[in-house]
């Protein structure tokens, strides 16, 4: 195999791993605002994704963090809430936590399979180098 491909199949685990470190940030972040009625901007917390597309050498962008809008909120009736309306109903996010832990595990079983490439790359490299000796 060529070296350059070598390289390259380096910067792709790499990639990955940025993205799925991401993507684990930020399924930690929904899961910890999940019962936040009040976020910074005053409105309920809204779920956030990672959108990814594909390098076209391999590999994977990271194009945004994005704020899940297509989702309902969540209500539920608590009208001794300081956040309640008028019918004492609160808006929660629209954060299933179900949803969350799989997303969690999953970026989790990538990031271990991308390093798992690196760890590989490096047993090879030291390989070649004791034979170099």
């Amino acid at each position: 195999m060529p070296i350059e491909n070598l390289a390259s199949s380096v910067d792709i685990a790499i990639s990955g791993m940025r993205a799925q470190s991401l993507r684990m940030n930020v399924a930690a972040e929904n899961i910890a605002n999940s019962d936040t009625s009040r976020a910074a901007d005053g409105k309920p917390y809204r779920r956030k994704f990672v959108v990814l597309s594909a390098q076209a050498g391999g590999g994977v962008n990271v194009d945004s963090v994005a704020s899940d809008t297509a989702t309902a909120l969540k209500t539920r009736f608590m009208p001794a809430h300081p956040d309640a309306d008028e019918a004492g109903n609160v808006h929660l996010p629209n954060v299933d936590l179900a949803t969350e832990m799989v997303n969690l595990v999953v970026a989790s079983r990538s990031y271990e399979a991308n390093a798992a490439v690196l760890k590989r790359y490096e047993a090879g490299s030291n390989a070649a180098l004791e034979l170099l000796r």
